[in-house]
């Protein structure tokens, strides 16, 4: 099975730390249809009483428009790439080498795998890192 290597964007909200403030924010997009595939929050540490949430994706005019109400914007500090495919020992090492070897600085990643099956997710500053990423993780995965 070959991988999936596309450009995604990351939609990020502030939220209040307290119980229910993350469940809060993805009611909307749940009621408007989204089938989120990637989901991280955390507290901000220089904002008390505060956290941040970060998802993809958001489809459609209903999704966007949930999103918009519940305080979600797309972020241009954020270029995400998605990687997805059969999970092998060795594949995280194997991708953050390639963009190691090749200059580009992560942002931040994020990484699953669930059986046979792996997703990533893979931050960059700008959006010609971002492509750049994607051609040599292409090269990297066949």
């Amino acid at each position: 099975m070959a991988y999936s290597v596309n450009k995604c964007d990351v939609w990020v909200a502030e939220i209040d730390d307290r119980p229910g403030g993350l469940a809060d924010k993805l009611d909307g997009l749940a009621q408007a249809g989204a089938s989120l595939e990637f989901v991280i929050s955390r507290r901000a540490p220089d904002k008390p009483g505060k956290g941040v949430v970060f998802l993809t994706p958001v489809r459609g005019a209903k999704q966007t428009r949930a999103a918009n109400e519940a305080g979600f914007n797309t972020t241009s500090r954020i270029h995400s790439v998605r990687v997805s495919g059969p999970d092998r020992q060795g594949l995280g090492v194997k991708m953050t080498r390639a963009l190691a070897d090749a200059g580009l600085n992560l942002r931040g990643v994020s990484g699953a795998a669930v059986g046979r099956q792996s997703v990533a997710y893979f931050g960059f500053d700008s959006a010609e890192d971002a492509t750049s990423a994607m051609k040599i993780l292409k090269k990297t995965l066949k």
